[in-house]
Protein backbone atom coordinates (compact mmCIF):
# COMPACT_ATOMS: atom_id res chain seq x y z
CA UNK A 1 0.00 0.00 0.00
CA UNK A 2 1.58 3.42 -1.01
CA UNK A 3 1.13 6.86 0.11
CA UNK A 4 -1.12 8.59 -2.08
CA UNK A 5 0.75 11.53 -4.36
CA UNK A 6 0.42 15.39 -2.65
CA UNK A 7 -1.83 17.53 -4.83
CA UNK A 8 0.51 18.79 -7.91
CA UNK A 9 0.75 22.03 -6.47
CA UNK A 10 2.23 20.94 -3.63
CA UNK A 11 5.06 22.29 -3.09
CA UNK A 12 7.27 23.23 -5.71
CA UNK A 13 5.29 23.68 -9.29
CA UNK A 14 6.83 24.64 -12.57
CA UNK A 15 4.97 27.93 -13.72
CA UNK A 16 3.91 26.01 -16.51
CA UNK A 17 0.78 24.78 -14.25
CA UNK A 18 -0.60 28.01 -13.63
CA UNK A 19 -0.09 29.24 -16.98
CA UNK A 20 -3.71 29.08 -18.51
CA UNK A 21 -4.97 31.20 -15.10
CA UNK A 22 -2.51 34.23 -16.26
CA UNK A 23 -3.47 33.88 -19.67
CA UNK A 24 -7.38 34.17 -18.45
CA UNK A 25 -6.16 36.98 -16.05
CA UNK A 26 -4.10 38.83 -18.78
CA UNK A 27 -7.65 37.66 -21.38
CA UNK A 28 -8.81 41.75 -21.24
CA UNK A 29 -5.26 43.35 -22.63
CA UNK A 30 -3.98 40.56 -24.66
CA UNK A 31 -5.60 38.98 -27.88
CA UNK A 32 -7.64 36.09 -27.79
CA UNK A 33 -4.57 33.46 -29.32
CA UNK A 34 -2.28 34.58 -26.21
CA UNK A 35 -5.29 33.31 -23.91
CA UNK A 36 -5.15 29.99 -25.97
CA UNK A 37 -1.65 29.27 -26.02
CA UNK A 38 -1.26 29.52 -22.55
CA UNK A 39 -4.15 26.62 -22.26
CA UNK A 40 -1.61 24.86 -24.56
CA UNK A 41 1.74 25.57 -22.42
CA UNK A 42 -0.74 24.15 -18.79
CA UNK A 43 -2.29 21.46 -21.25
CA UNK A 44 1.91 20.41 -22.64
CA UNK A 45 2.74 20.21 -18.42
CA UNK A 46 -0.54 18.15 -17.39
CA UNK A 47 0.74 15.81 -20.24
CA UNK A 48 4.35 15.73 -19.01
CA UNK A 49 3.59 15.00 -15.04
CA UNK A 50 1.24 12.18 -16.38
CA UNK A 51 3.69 10.74 -18.62
CA UNK A 52 6.61 11.26 -15.49
CA UNK A 53 3.44 9.32 -13.70
CA UNK A 54 3.96 6.64 -15.57
CA UNK A 55 7.47 6.38 -16.41
CA UNK A 56 8.28 6.42 -12.08
CA UNK A 57 4.71 3.75 -11.89
CA UNK A 58 7.28 1.77 -14.07
CA UNK A 59 10.21 1.59 -12.68
CA UNK A 60 8.47 -1.05 -10.22
CA UNK A 61 9.85 -4.41 -12.03
CA UNK A 62 7.28 -6.59 -11.43
CA UNK A 63 5.47 -6.94 -14.54
CA UNK A 64 2.33 -7.20 -12.57
CA UNK A 65 2.06 -3.65 -11.69
CA UNK A 66 1.44 -2.42 -15.81
CA UNK A 67 -1.99 -1.33 -14.51
CA UNK A 68 -0.51 0.09 -11.48
CA UNK A 69 1.31 1.92 -14.56
CA UNK A 70 -1.64 3.25 -16.58
CA UNK A 71 -3.95 4.07 -13.38
CA UNK A 72 -1.15 5.98 -12.34
CA UNK A 73 -1.13 7.97 -15.56
CA UNK A 74 -4.64 8.12 -16.11
CA UNK A 75 -5.38 9.82 -12.39
CA UNK A 76 -2.88 12.18 -12.68
CA UNK A 77 -4.24 13.22 -16.43
CA UNK A 78 -7.44 13.75 -15.08
CA UNK A 79 -6.61 15.42 -11.88
CA UNK A 80 -4.16 17.44 -12.70
CA UNK A 81 -6.67 18.22 -16.23
CA UNK A 82 -9.23 19.16 -13.93
CA UNK A 83 -7.50 21.25 -10.68
CA UNK A 84 -4.75 22.21 -13.13
CA UNK A 85 -6.29 23.85 -16.54
CA UNK A 86 -10.34 23.50 -16.32
CA UNK A 87 -11.46 24.67 -13.18
CA UNK A 88 -8.70 27.27 -12.19
CA UNK A 89 -9.03 28.39 -16.57
CA UNK A 90 -13.06 28.55 -15.72
CA UNK A 91 -12.55 30.26 -12.29
CA UNK A 92 -10.53 33.21 -13.38
CA UNK A 93 -12.57 33.37 -16.74
CA UNK A 94 -15.64 33.96 -14.78
CA UNK A 95 -14.26 36.26 -11.77
CA UNK A 96 -12.35 38.55 -14.85
CA UNK A 97 -15.85 38.75 -17.12
CA UNK A 98 -17.69 39.82 -14.10
CA UNK A 99 -14.96 42.51 -12.28
CA UNK A 100 -14.76 44.12 -15.83
CA UNK A 101 -18.47 44.33 -16.30
CA UNK A 102 -18.69 45.63 -12.52
CA UNK A 103 -15.89 48.30 -12.68
CA UNK A 104 -17.54 49.39 -15.97
CA UNK A 105 -21.05 49.63 -14.35
CA UNK A 106 -19.95 51.08 -10.96
CA UNK A 107 -17.00 52.88 -12.32
CA UNK A 108 -16.07 55.67 -14.47
CA UNK A 109 -12.61 54.60 -14.78
CA UNK A 110 -10.96 54.64 -18.72
CA UNK A 111 -11.39 51.22 -20.11
CA UNK A 112 -7.34 50.51 -20.03
CA UNK A 113 -7.71 51.34 -16.13
CA UNK A 114 -10.60 48.95 -15.91
CA UNK A 115 -8.72 45.94 -17.76
CA UNK A 116 -5.70 46.60 -15.92
CA UNK A 117 -7.70 46.12 -12.43
CA UNK A 118 -9.63 43.23 -13.54
CA UNK A 119 -5.97 41.45 -14.53
CA UNK A 120 -4.51 42.62 -11.24
CA UNK A 121 -7.93 41.32 -9.44
CA UNK A 122 -7.33 37.78 -11.64
CA UNK A 123 -3.85 37.56 -10.53
CA UNK A 124 -4.49 38.14 -7.07
CA UNK A 125 -6.89 35.53 -7.23
CA UNK A 126 -4.65 32.45 -8.26
CA UNK A 127 -3.43 31.52 -4.95
CA UNK A 128 -6.55 32.19 -3.20
CA UNK A 129 -8.19 29.27 -5.53
CA UNK A 130 -5.58 26.67 -5.76
CA UNK A 131 -6.24 25.01 -2.19
CA UNK A 132 -10.10 24.90 -2.65
CA UNK A 133 -10.04 23.53 -5.98
CA UNK A 134 -7.37 20.81 -5.48
CA UNK A 135 -9.30 19.76 -1.96
CA UNK A 136 -12.76 19.89 -4.30
CA UNK A 137 -11.04 17.71 -6.91
CA UNK A 138 -9.84 15.08 -4.74
CA UNK A 139 -12.88 14.56 -3.02
CA UNK A 140 -14.68 14.42 -7.01
CA UNK A 141 -11.72 11.91 -7.72
CA UNK A 142 -12.29 9.71 -4.70
CA UNK A 143 -16.07 9.98 -4.89
CA UNK A 144 -15.80 8.75 -8.43
CA UNK A 145 -13.16 7.46 -10.67
CA UNK A 146 -11.18 6.46 -7.77
CA UNK A 147 -13.66 4.06 -6.57
CA UNK A 148 -13.44 2.11 -9.57
CA UNK A 149 -9.63 1.47 -8.67
CA UNK A 150 -9.19 1.61 -5.15
CA UNK A 151 -8.59 3.48 -1.87
CA UNK A 152 -8.25 7.33 -2.35
CA UNK A 153 -5.14 8.07 -4.49
CA UNK A 154 -4.17 4.47 -5.00
CA UNK A 155 -3.82 2.37 -8.17
CA UNK A 156 -5.40 -1.40 -7.64
CA UNK A 157 -3.64 -4.10 -5.94
CA UNK A 158 -1.91 -6.27 -8.07
CA UNK A 159 -3.60 -9.89 -8.02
Amino acid sequence: CSEPPPPPHAGSVPAASYANEVGESFRPLVPVPVVWASYGVATAYVTADAIDKGRRAATVSDPAQATRVGVAVADTFVWQSLASVAIPGFTINRLCAASLALLGTFTRWPLPLRRWTTTALGLAAIPLIITPIDRTVDFLMDSSLRKLYGAPGEPPAPH
